[in-house]
This record gives structure tokens, C-alpha cells and sequence, in this order.
């Protein structure tokens, strides 16, 4: 059995194309192909931890992952994200390769997942990338973007101006120019793509936020208590997309405006669906869509085995 460091796979991921396998892994989500039990989750007093698991038909191997998120690790000088992904064989069972990654496949998994939704729903021309919040994802999120779409303008906004000067500097050397708002509804006004990366309980953006056009990637609700979006901006929103619809019914910005009564069930697609071309997306340029995204199992299979074939023809 492997025990594979961060640093080892970063560098395989450099050589990797991962826009293709989060692809490939929400079609067969779809399709019926993975078998994902219900996400375990331990909310803890300063953090939380999530557990995903499961194995795709065909594949040789099943993954369980186990992630966390403390997010006042920043004031000590500490990551937010940590964690580890366990590769064992599908056939026998046995261990093959303990990723020691800290999180980090968790959060390259999530930015590629963001920008599969953005190549498939946001408007074909976009002046500018809005982005709610500051931290690793936020930061990632974008530069996955960049292969997509010309602009390299970017309005961000975060409850620290400290580390919104440090998000901007960051993303100055990724070749963005980042100009700072004072607020969510000043993001959504300037920006036809919004990407929302915080971990925030109360809704910051509102329908009366949301101009005719926009792509909202929701990434940071991925519990039930959290959310980035008031009900209401999915109850104007003409296309609602969930990375998973059976998760998407308890957790993340479907699950609150279901609880709200401002959408009913039938009006999200699943997001293998979508590009399956078994349900029809933006099909207008005024059109508002949303990706809701929770987080699957099967985006970490894809990556974890990816890592893992390719240790394994080392």
C-alpha cells in the first residue's frame, strides 16, 4: 500500500485534465453507474467533517474520503480545509494507496466541478468573474475558470479587507486583475458569473441582487444549515441545476428554498443529466441559472483514481 504526500500529488495533478473526468463522473452519477450512501457529516463547535464514499461500476477501485473544514484555522496560522482519500481495490479489497493530501483533491475537485457548470450554463460572453469570499476555494474556483472564458477581471467580496487585499494579490500573479466591492449586491451587479465560496448561514445575495443573464456557481452551502442564496433567488431562477438532486433535497441552496416553499422539486436537473443532453439548460442569454453544489462522491472517485493509476503505472 501506498502512502502518497500532498506535494507527490501535486504534481500528478499538474499533468492531469480534470474538466473531463468531473464530466464523465456526473454522467454516470446520473446514469446510475455509482453507487454514493448518504453523506456522513460531524459538525463539530469549530469545524466540520465530512465523510463521502463510494465506488463506480466498472472502476477498480471504491474510494472513501474524509474531509474537514475549520474556519477559524486562517487566525492561527492554519488551513482551513484538511483530510485524506483511502483507494482500496474493488476486486479484493485491499488497500492500495493512502493520499495524504490535506484536503487539497477535495478542494481541486470542487473548483473543476464549478467550471464543468460554468462551461455548460454561464452566458457566452462574461465581462467579469463576481466572487463572494476570500479563502482556497475562492481563489481556485477562478483560476479554473480561466481556460473558459477571455475575461480576466474579476470583483470579489469578503468580510476581511485584509484578506481581500491578500485574495487579490493572490490572484494578481494568476494574471487577474481584482477590484474589491463593498458588498455581495455590488458583486452580482457588476459580474454575469458569480461564484460564492463561504460558509455563510445567512442568505447574502437576494432575487432583487441577481441581473437578467447570470450564472450563480453556489459552492459554499454544502450542509443543511448553511446558505449563500435567499429562496427567492432560485425561485427566479429559469434553470436550477444540482451536482446531486437526492442530496441537493437536504442540503445546499435547494434544500433551503424547498424548505421555504419558493421552488417545488421537478423544477432542478441533475447536472449528468444536463450534460448527458437529457435536460436542457440556458436556452436563452437572459436567462438566470444556478449550480448547486454539494458535493459528490463520485467527484472524489474520479480524482482519487486518476491519482492512483497513475502511481500505479510509475
Amino acid at each position: 500500500m501506498l502512502i502518497v504526500e500532498r506535494s507527490r500529488i501535486e504534481e500528478i495533478l499538474a499533468d492531469l485534465d480534470l474538466l473531463p473526468l468531473m464530466e464523465e463522473a456526473f454522467r454516470g452519477y446520473s446514469a446510475g453507474l455509482a453507487t454514493v450512501p448518504p453523506v456522513g457529516e460531524l459538525l463539530l463547535q469549530r469545524g466540520e467533517v465530512h465523510i463521502k464514499y463510494g465506488a463506480v461500476a466498472g472502476d477498480d477501485y471504491y474510494v472513501i474520503k474524509i474531509a474537514s473544514g475549520f474556519y477559524e484555522n486562517p487566525s492561527l496560522g492554519l488551513p482551513s480545509s484538511n483530510g485524506m482519500m483511502l483507494v482500496f481495490r474493488q476486486d479484493t479489497g485491499e488497500p492500495e494507496a493512502v493520499l495524504l493530501d490535506e484536503g487539497h483533491l477535495t478542494d481541486v475537485r470542487t473548483a473543476a466541478a464549478g467550471a464543468v457548470a460554468a462551461r455548460a450554463l454561464a452566458p457566452p460572453e462574461v465581462e467579469r468573474i463576481g466572487v463572494l469570499g476570500t479563502g482556497v476555494q475562492a481563489r481556485l474556483q477562478v483560476r479554473q475558470l480561466a481556460p473558459l472564458f477571455e475575461t480576466r477581471e474579476v470583483v470579489a467580496w469578503g468580510r476581511d479587507p485584509v484578506r481581500l487585499a491578500e485574495y487579490g494579490a493572490d490572484l494578481a500573479g494568476h494574471g487577474f486583475e481584482v477590484e474589491s466591492a463593498a458588498s455581495p449586491a455590488e458583486v452580482a451587479a457588476a459580474a454575469g458569473l458569480i461564484v460564492t465560496t463561504t460558509p455563510t448561514t445567512e442568505p447574502l445575495l437576494a432575487a432583487t441582487d441577481i441581473r437578467p443573464g447570470t450564472h450563480i456557481n453556489a459552492i459554499g452551502s454544502d450542509t443543511a444549515e448553511k446558505q449563500e442564496l435567499a429562496a427567492d433567488v432560485l425561485a427566479l431562477a429559469d434553470v436550477v441545476v444540482a451536482d446531486s438532486i437526492e442530496q441537493c433535497l437536504t442540503r445546499g441552496e435547494i434544500a433551503r428554498a424547498l424548505a421555504a416553499g419558493t421552488i417545488a422539486p421537478r423544477k432542478a436537473i441533475e447536472l449528468g443529466a444536463l450534460l448527458a443532453g437529457e435536460a436542457d439548460g440556458r436556452t436563452a442569454p437572459e436567462q438566470i441559472s444556478v449550480f448547486d453544489a454539494t458535493g459528490v462522491a463520485v467527484q472524489d472517485i474520479a480524482i482519487a483514481t486518476a491519482v492512483a493509476e497513475a502511481l500505479a503505472s510509475e
